[in-house]
């Protein structure tokens, strides 16, 4: 489709948008900002009073994000998340204490439950042919932009000898230029959700639009009719989505590694802080960009590869999710600072190419209108289990494990363990379980009946004349 078609117009300040939204960086330095000198908070009040408030707002937040973005059509909620950005840098900067940094996390968490809206506004603005292309423009855009953000604040710490505070301020400008940039959106015609309900109701949607602009149906009336709707479809979309058990798979391996993700990657900074403790000079920036840009192009190749995912995708999950589970699990029992962050290059290069692979497996086997539902409800779905992984390993009312677990392993072998990691690692070892043996079923299931129709064929072939 060329240029002129429209599908630029929209896409590249939605890239703009998607790449200084997530050059922040302060973000791999956070932990140091806010138990330094900056913020003077301890370890023990990061760990317990404010990363938990970022899991549990996501959970309270996604489902009314997910049910009001397309009624909006999208841009409000984008905009509403480029205001989220810019107020939780404002209290992070000019902040002082535990409620204006929790105020901070929760904005945060609004910005991260709307990215629901980000992604699906793609849709609604481009030819469903444009798709994949339009898709990986603005996820190389955001990726892009973490990873500037990640390295230009270890090089400005590192050889600049710029402050955490200037870092801040660098976020601050960033998101700012997002949230202008948001502005300049183009409001989308039509939504998805609600204009596929029209369409695929119309025979009874006529009569009802007739019977609705009669007197004896107030406007209230059309609108209850009309959510209804709305929700009978959504139940059915999500009946039609997760019947298929390929789909459902992946579905469960997209939620449940997203969980995982963003429970080592919260969690990380306070473990290298404790390796490495009053470390100013913390090559944290560069680890986390490095990382990301060694996952971006991983995806690409992955993009490239000639192998037949539908056989073998859920065995190479749970291959890959056995080696996350090694690198977490040595991160655990390292007080090295460097094979430290050597184990957390390889996990998230292994994971954004994991969540690659579910994310075009679920692609290929799903209507296009669905993509947005079935992310929601994944986000969804993974931000319930983080938040109960949250209150098992967290909260103080449970377990009450810190960072560096009162149990610490005295040998040779383990100079120490972090019993919070330790769970990770064992979290991702059941993933990868579960996934080997879905994977050699399948694979086995598919041998059978490949030789099946062998078999059948040779039985069903003619008979040599008879001479």
């Amino acid at each position: 489709m060329p240029c002129h078609a429209g599908w630029v117009g929209p896409i590249v300040p939605l890239c703009i948008y998607g790449f200084c939204s997530m050059m922040r960086p302060i973000e791999p330095f956070m932990t140091e900002f806010l138990t330094g000198t900056y913020k003077n908070l301890t370890t023990e009040q990061v760990t317990r009073q404010l990363y938990p408030v970022l899991t549990y707002s996501s959970l309270i937040l996604l489902i009314p994000i997910l049910l009001v973005t397309d009624f909006l059509r999208y841009k409000p909620v984008i905009v509403l998340q480029g205001f989220s950005q810019v107020a939780a840098s404002l209290l992070i900067l000019v902040g002082s204490g535990v409620p204006a940094a929790q105020w901070a996390f929760f904005s945060t968490s609004f910005a991260m439950a709307a990215d629901v809206a980000y992604f699906s506004y793609i849709y609604s603005m481009v030819d469903p042919r444009l798709y994949q292309r339009v898709t990986s423009y603005v996820r190389g855009a955001m990726l892009l932009g973490y990873a500037v953000g990640a390295l230009l604040g270890q090089l400005l710490v590192s050889f600049g000898g710029v402050s955490l505070y200037c870092l801040a301020v660098v976020t601050l400008t960033s998101v700012s230029i997002a949230l202008i940039t948001s502005l300049f959106l183009p409001m989308p015609e039509a939504s998805l959700f609600i204009h596929g309900t029209y369409s695929a109701q119309q025979g009874s949607s006529v009569a009802d639009m007739c019977d609705s602009e009669g007197r004896d149906f107030t406007t209230w009336a059309k609108s209850v009719r009309h959510v209804k709707r709305m929700l009978w479809r959504l139940v059915l979309d999500c009946k039609t989505c997760y019947s298929s058990m390929a789909v459902l798979f992946f579905c469960i391996w997209s939620a449940m590694g997203r969980c995982g993700f963003y429970q080592v990657a919260g969690y990380v900074q306070l473990l290298w802080v404790h390796v490495q403790p009053h470390n100013f000079t913390a090559y944290n920036g560069g680890v986390d960009g490095l990382s990301t840009l060694s996952g971006a192009a991983a995806t690409v190749a992955v993009g490239h590869m000639s192998l037949e995912w539908s056989v073998w995708g859920e065995l190479v999950l749970g291959a890959f999710t056995f080696l996350i589970a090694g690198a977490i699990f040595l991160m655990d029992v390292t007080d090295n600072i460097w094979i430290s962050y050597l184990c957390f290059f390889f996990f998230k290069t292994l994971y954004m190419i994991l969540t690659t692979i579910c994310t075009f497996q679920i692609a290929k086997m799903l209507n296009r209108e669905r993509y947005a539902l079935v992310l929601g409800m994944n986000s969804f779905v993974g931000t319930i289990l983080q938040s109960i992984l949250t209150g098992i390993v967290v909260s103080s009312k449970s377990l009450q494990l810190t960072i560096i677990s009162q149990f610490i392993i005295h040998s040779a072998c383990y100079p120490l363990a972090s019993f919070q990691f330790f769970i990770y690692a064992s979290y991702f070892a059941a993933i990868s379980l579960l996934f080997t043996v879905r994977g050699v079923h399948t694979l086995l299931h598919t041998k059978c009946s490949a030789r099946g129709d062998q078999a059948e064929r040779a039985t069903n072939l003619p008979e040599a004349p008879s001479l």
